[in-house]
């Protein structure tokens, strides 16, 4: 259920970006539309662990420029964060927030997030990207755990 939470936050990240819905908003929309609703033309949505879910959105609002300074030390000078496809930019931001905020071990917030990644990115090289620059936003974040 938490890997659902990841996937839905990445998710409500990017429609918050691109619609300017606020996060009280965005979080009922998911809770009440997303999480283990059926839908016959989409099929069925997998429940998520709302908590997580909803922490990972709060932390990475309400911590967005740490993440984001993060994130830019992690990345290639000539791409700045907000060069960044918008969904790998909430995935960033997400991650950002599970290892600046959370008590998850590094590892397992990396292995998520890269399978978020794949989820959105079937067969592209994005998952790779992801994994090298959280891997190296989680040096930063939690040296003591390498």
């Amino acid at each position: 259920m938490r890997s659902a939470a990841r996937l839905y936050a990445v998710q409500a990240l990017f429609q918050m970006e691109t619609s300017g819905q606020t996060i009280n908003a965005i979080c009922r929309e998911f809770e009440v539309h997303r999480f283990g609703a059926t839908y016959e033309e989409i099929g069925e949505f997998v429940e998520g662990d709302a908590e997580h879910f909803r922490a990972l959105v709060d932390h990475a609002v309400n911590y967005q420029a740490l993440i984001d300074q993060m994130t830019d030390r992690a990345l290639v000078a000539a791409w700045p964060i907000d060069r960044i496809d918008p969904v790998i930019r909430a995935l960033f931001r997400a991650a950002g927030a599970e290892l600046t905020q959370m008590d998850t071990p590094p590892k397992v917030t990396i292995t998520e997030f890269v399978d978020v990644a794949k989820a959105f990115f079937p067969g592209g090289k994005e998952s790779k990207f992801v994994n090298a620059v959280l891997d190296h936003m989680a040096r930063e974040a939690k040296p003591s755990a390498f």
